[in-house]
């Protein structure tokens, strides 16, 4: 699993040498236009494997305060912060998302499950976790990545389909929507999904 010094040694490598071919540079359409029907910003949204973290940037821009960003490695935070001197260092988290511990109204997922190996292991620790992290009723928001899964252990980020991803979240959430983006920026137009599930309080 991904509980090791290994994995952030390799995040962190990967923003060394520039290898961010995920990182579109803004925040993404889909996210951006869920942000924008926000009406509470006080609730408490946490974006895990952020990188960049541009969502939480947009979201800082437009009010939110209660914005947590948690990434394995410490370059992307640091990187943030220099863009976005006032955030509260507080908020910025360089843990592993698998021992986090906290309670969110909100999680925003942006392709961060197509981040890590894809065992059963990996994927069914990642949705119990996502639900453990989520406050009675809470939501998982996000986009996750829509093309078929290879077999090459090294060819990150991960793919996948609506079925797999629905068969490890489904015991934990109940799905709003979770279809093929409409809004994707236009190189992701067809390879993405998107997604509102809220926790099972059962």
């Amino acid at each position: 699993m991904m509980r090791n010094k290994n994995e952030e040694t390799y995040w962190t490598k990967r923003y060394q040498e520039a290898r961010t071919g995920w990182d579109i540079g803004h925040v993404s359409t889909p996210l951006k236009e869920y942000v924008d029907q926000l009406t509470d910003k006080s609730i408490t949204i946490l974006i895990p494997g952020a990188g960049n973290a541009y969502e939480a940037e947009y979201l800082w821009k437009q009010g939110f305060q209660n914005v947590y960003i948690l990434d394995i490695s410490k370059l992307p935070l640091q990187q943030f912060l220099e863009r976005n001197p006032s955030f509260p260092k507080s908020q910025l988290l360089q843990t592993d998302f698998f021992t986090h511990k906290g309670t969110y109204d909100l999680i925003l997922e942006q392709t961060f499950f197509c981040s890590f190996v894809p065992t059963d292991e990996n994927r069914t620790a990642y949705a119990k976790q996502m639900a453990r992290l989520l406050k009675p009723t809470g939501k998982l928001v996000g986009v996750w990545f829509d093309f078929p899964l290879t077999q090459d252990m090294e060819k990150r980020p991960f793919g996948g389909d609506k079925e797999l991803y629905l068969r490890y979240l489904s015991p934990f959430f109940s799905t709003i929507v979770f279809e093929r983006c409409y809004n994707s920026i236009a190189p992701r137009q067809g390879n993405e999904l998107f997604g509102i599930l809220r926790k099972k309080t059962t």
